[in-house]
């Protein structure tokens, strides 16, 4: 990865959901916002200065950038299109999230 890039996996997760009173919601629905996803990174590029490759980031699927490695599916996003960063590497101190 160059620069402030990073490459996270698409979720295959992400297609149906359940809401709180358990009503299956397909992934076809037509939200009335955008929903922003989790990922998990993959590779993170030299100037990226919060995000380490293993973390989990949330973004804005919709406007990122796909490509397929080897049959696999990932996303290429900027550092600065992520709203928030969940790491393990933060420990009991801190609460894992930056927003």
């Amino acid at each position: 990865m160059l620069h402030d890039r990073i490459l996270v996996e698409v979720d295959r997760d992400s297609g149906e959901r359940r809401s709180t009173g358990g009503i299956v919601i397909p992934a076809t629905a037509a939200m009335g916002a955008r929903r922003l996803a989790w990922s998990r990174v993959i590779a993170v590029g030299p100037h990226a200065r919060a995000v380490e490759k293993g973390d989990r980031v949330l973004f804005d699927p919709e406007d990122k950038a796909e490509v397929e490695v080897q049959g696999e599916t990932y996303m290429v996003m900027r550092e600065r299109d992520i709203h928030a960063v969940a790491a393990d590497r933060l420990g009991d101190e801190a609460t894992g999230l930056y927003l």
